[in-house]
């Protein structure tokens, strides 16, 4: 990976997401969009709505206002307003509760936040009914390079079909290590790869330090960072809590709760295990991704040229890389996709499975640029679990044709395919 930059033709990056924003609050009283600090939440409201009343609880005047008359400070304001990270005064839930239920006109309240407010049990409960949320994850690569993101969308259409495309050139600078390792915040994008490392390094400790302890009662930060280095290096695998536990030298249930903190601010995500009894669905582990490969690389601390050397954890943190590309275009692509991870009693894996109710499809992860028949075996066993609810099987790979195999089953699509279609 070269000391260059992602090219930033322009300070605003397109978030494909928008027209649901517009939809949400065309019909709902509250739009709630959540996602990680700095992946651009502030921007792309004050973007598309430059002339809304707008107050941040970062903001140490309205955070003290806001914290000491909820109902009066609300009162201050026009029938419509954005609030930006509303998770640090939960007082104000209530308060928009009381002012939505005397007016339920739609888009009346566009809230941001830095947490899951679904794990809040008194904000989930006051607002039911009224608020619809929206995720905002960090740019994928189709938005990085302005794509229109319809991988997933053409996958489930069945419109991806053998083919040999050139890469576009402008993508040819930038190998996979260089995606994988960039992420997806767009502050690092603008800086040289080591200036790059000093901003995530920063951001997971202030998330760790500030973020966390604002939110989540938690007294031992230190450990906490610690466990997310062991995470870093066991991103794309099995979660093991025990295992963990064990090596920080804490109790189960403090790192079981530690996970569910770090999922809250959006830095890792379980994926849940795909079974064709779904009971079993329930009691199998989980896989843990970072949602942000830039973050994981940083916290491995591996240079770029010792990638190759040490390639089995790059295999995962790309597959970490590609569970996050799917996830975001799930929301505008459609909401009822689920995905999940494949794992049997044989030890035979899929990466990533897809499901649209019933119908599933299956995707292989690889670095490689070559793709051999044998790649294809944990598709064809899930092909076989699925039986006639199997819709396609992918490998994606480093390379730049669409190509057959198992009698058309499985298709070899570059992993371009990503950001280019």
């Amino acid at each position: 990976m070269s000391e260059s930059k992602i090219p930033d033709n322009n300070s605003l990056y397109p978030r494909l997401i928008t027209p649901i924003i517009h939809d949400v609050l065309s019909d709902t009283p509250v739009l709630c969009l959540l996602g990680p600090r700095q992946s651009g939440k502030t921007t792309l409201v004050k973007s598309l709505f430059p002339s809304r009343p707008y107050v941040s609880m970062d903001d140490p005047f309205d955070f003290e206002s806001a914290s000491d008359y909820s109902v009066g400070f609300l009162d201050g304001y026009p029938d419509q307003l954005t609030i930006d990270e509303v998770q640090i005064v939960p007082a104000l839930i209530p308060a928009i509760k009381v002012s939505v239920d005397r007016d339920r006109r739609p888009g009346r309240f566009l809230l941001t936040g830095s947490a899951n407010l679904l794990s809040i049990p008194s904000i989930t409960e006051s607002l039911t009914g009224r608020m619809e949320i929206i995720e905002l994850q960090p740019l994928s690569e189709a938005e990085k390079f302005r794509g229109n993101g319809n991988f997933l969308l053409d996958l489930i259409q069945g419109n991806l079909a053998q083919n040999v495309r050139n890469i576009r050139a402008a993508n040819k600078e930038y190998s996979i290590e260089n995606r994988v390792m960039s992420g997806g915040y767009t502050e690092p994008l603008k800086r040289t790869e080591q200036r790059a490392r000093d901003w995530r390094r920063q951001y997971l400790r202030n998330t760790v330090e500030r973020d966390v302890p604002e939110i989540f009662d938690i007294r031992k930060s230190e450990l906490l960072f610690r466990l997310l280095e062991l995470l870093a290096f066991r991103t794309g695998q099995l979660l093991s809590v025990t295992d963990l536990a064990s090596r920080l030298g804490a109790h189960r249930i403090t790192v079981e709760r530690y996970l569910t903190y770090l999922e809250r601010v959006y830095i890792i995500r379980r994926l849940p295990a795909w079974d064709s009894n779904y009971t079993k669905r329930l009691v199998k582990a989980p896989k843990v991704h970072f949602v942000d490969s830039g973050l994981a690389a940083t916290l491995m601390g591996l240079p770029v040229q010792d990638w190759q050397k040490n390639r089995n954890y790059f295999d995962h943190l790309l597959e970490s890389f590609v569970v996050q590309q799917i996830f975001t275009q799930i929301r505008w692509t459609n909401s009822d996709l689920r995905i999940w991870h494949y794992r049997d009693k044989d030890k035979v894996e899929v990466d990533l499975v897809v499901t649209l109710g019933a119908k599933t499809w299956g995707i292989e992860v690889k670095s490689s640029s070559m793709v051999r028949s044998s790649d294809t075996s944990g598709l064809l066993r899930l092909a076989t679990r699925c039986g006639d609810d199997f819709q396609k099987g992918i490998v994606l790979y480093n390379g730049d044709k669409i190509l057959p195999f198992a009698s058309g089953r499985v298709l070899a699509v570059p992993l371009s395919e990503l950001w280019t279609r």
